[in-house]
């Protein structure tokens, strides 16, 4: 289902995809503000939360960015929770050393957001050999036995520890949770994570529970839409005890 509203000849509103999730409504929309000229804006929300904007994404970038350069060697396998609309995965693929790249979401349309390139970043990835999209719940995983042992995991789904987006992710943030998905990763493994806002120390100390290093970045960015400075956070983890 579409639903478009018109701007003289060019399209001002547009829903891409509409469709009911056992975690709420999805909803794809992309459209135009006059501030930003012709300038397409891609936005996702699930049930009431604003997930995320194409019009901003230097924290998902930054995550990418962080967390691999934690890393002092090459041939990475990697694994991102969360597809989003592309940033983190795509900045991922920007670093040589990444030899695979799993994308893992829960949401099974927006892995066809991209496999059928109705998001911008949808070509990029799937012309990228290294990169595979994997319908699947990440926190389920992470609870399981190891497939096998990654360089990195790079996290971006939840809003915050404590602002998640269904209650049942809630238990990943403990101590127990990530101890869990510390054993995915090389004994010398990263994990990294975006969240929203400046970094919480409550968090940071948790990490350093279950991990030898950890670090946490405060991003500042541009929010054209406030016209003012937003934050978003990144910490890092290496080496898990």
């Amino acid at each position: 289902m579409q639903s478009q509203a018109w701007c003289g000849m060019s399209i001002f509103y547009e829903e891409l995809d509409f469709r009911p999730t056992p975690i709420g409504d999805l909803m794809l929309r992309r459209r135009r503000m006059p501030q930003f000229g012709d300038t397409d804006i891609y936005e996702v929300k699930l049930a009431e939360d604003f997930l995320m904007t194409s019009l901003f994404h230097e924290a998902e970038s930054q995550l990418a960015i962080k967390g691999l350069a934690a890393l002092d060697r090459g041939d990475l396998d990697v694994v991102v929770g969360g597809l989003g609309l592309g940033y983190t995965a795509v900045e991922a693929l920007k670093d040589a050393r990444v030899a695979s790249l799993v994308v893992v979401d829960f949401l099974e349309a927006v892995i066809g957001w991209h496999q059928s390139e109705l998001v911008p970043l949808g070509k990029t990835l799937n012309d990228d050999l290294r990169c595979s999209l994997r319908q699947a719940d990440f926190f389920a995983l992470m609870r399981n036995a190891p497939e096998k042992q990654l360089d990195a995991i790079l996290l971006d789904i939840d809003h915050t520890p404590t602002n998640v987006l269904h209650q049942s992710n809630t238990h990943f943030y403990t101590e127990e949770g990530l101890a869990e998905m510390a054993q995915h990763l090389k004994p010398d493994g990263v994990f990294a994570m975006w969240a929203d806002g400046a970094p919480e120390d409550f968090f940071a100390e948790r990490l350093g529970l279950v991990f030898a290093e950890t670090k946490a970045h405060t991003i500042e960015f541009n929010n054209p839409i406030t016209g003012g400075t937003s934050v978003g956070a990144v910490y890092v983890a290496a080496g898990r005890r």
